[in-house]
């Protein structure tokens, strides 16, 4: 079994095609075919169902793909590795809730892209339950998560509190009333969300188990449907800063038991961190430190963006 017949499987099972993927891999389908005929040779079982559209994986196939991926991932990974000098560059992806975005991340990507010019940073955002999968599967390679993460497969680094807040519209006076008074609608994100999920818990504990749910694709839906008094949602309290909503938005506070909650940054255990990626963490550690991170609504100061930069490069140099 070849590496590069596992590479070009990955592809097809990918794209469910054979034509599809001789594009990406810059060859033709004869040779797609080919290195597919000898996998399946090498391994004694047939990894596609062939049909008139393209090609769907057999039970064989679906059992096959994890090591193929995890292969291609490693062999990408070493490459990066032996190319990497010291000197943060090249593509760095970042997953992250798409709170934390909105909220925390542009002062760190401004100080990070003036202080590593020849990075390519991107953003991917997500679910907390979409971004873990996403960092274990290696297509990001680290993101600011809700935790405590506990998986032995990923190590977590704490970055900074949020308090949660119940939002709903200026006419409810009484979250407590608005609760007794039951049908309740949550305005949510997918599934996977963590806020979501911890809004549902606190519901179910005063005795709502499963209340009706509303989905929306950004925040900036929610906020308007909540303030529409369509339904009530949890989210970090500071979110309203910077929105337009903040005005139209009733905020209940909750217990700290209830309210106070962990973002993380998440990598994968078995990896060996690029230097773009370790350059990220220092300055993102040295942004969020107590004291140091930017007031809401702000984005740092350039005195403060050369003193992380700096930071950033002692640890380099250590």
């Amino acid at each position: 079994m070849e590496s590069g017949d596992l590479r070009f499987f990955e592809a097809v099972a990918r794209h469910g095609a054979m034509t599809r993927a001789a594009e990406e891999l810059h060859t033709v389908q004869s040779n797609v075919t080919a290195r597919i005929r000898a996998l399946e040779q090498a391994v004694g079982a047939s990894l596609f169902e062939r049909h008139s559209v393209g090609v769907t994986l057999t039970d064989a196939g679906r059992r096959l793909l994890p090591y193929a991926q995890r292969v291609s991932r490693l062999l990408e990974e070493a490459k990066r590795a032996v190319q990497d000098d010291g000197t943060p560059r090249g593509r760095l992806i970042i997953g992250s809730l798409e709170t934390t975005a909105a909220m925390r991340l542009a002062p760190l990507l401004t100080g990070y892209a003036k202080a590593y010019p020849q990075v390519e940073l991107a953003i991917h955002p997500g679910t907390t339950c979409e971004l873990i999968a996403a960092v274990k599967q290696g297509s990001v390679d680290g993101a600011f998560v809700c935790g405590p993460v506990l998986d032995p497969e990923l190590d977590q680094r704490p970055m900074f509190q949020e308090e949660l807040s119940v939002l709903a519209s200026m006419a409810v006076h009484s979250l407590d009333h608005l609760i007794g008074a039951g049908n309740i609608r949550l305005a949510v994100l997918r599934a996977g969300c963590s806020y979501r999920q911890r809004l549902e818990e606190l519901l179910a504990r005063r005795g709502i188990p499963a209340p009706r749910l509303m989905e929306f694709g950004t925040l900036e839906t929610i906020l308007a449907c909540v303030a529409a008094g369509l339904g009530i949602t949890l989210l970090p309290r500071r979110i309203l800063s910077s929105s337009q909503f903040s005005d139209s938005v009733a905020v209940f506070g909750l217990p700290p038991s209830e309210a106070q909650v962990e973002t993380v940054f998440v990598s994968r255990r078995d990896a060996t961190p690029s230097s773009a990626l370790t350059a990220f963490l220092a300055l993102a550690e040295q942004a969020f430190r107590p004291g140091m991170e930017a007031s809401e609504g702000t984005v740092l100061n350039g005195s403060l963006l050369r003193q992380v930069g700096k930071t950033v490069l002692a640890h380099q140099n250590i």
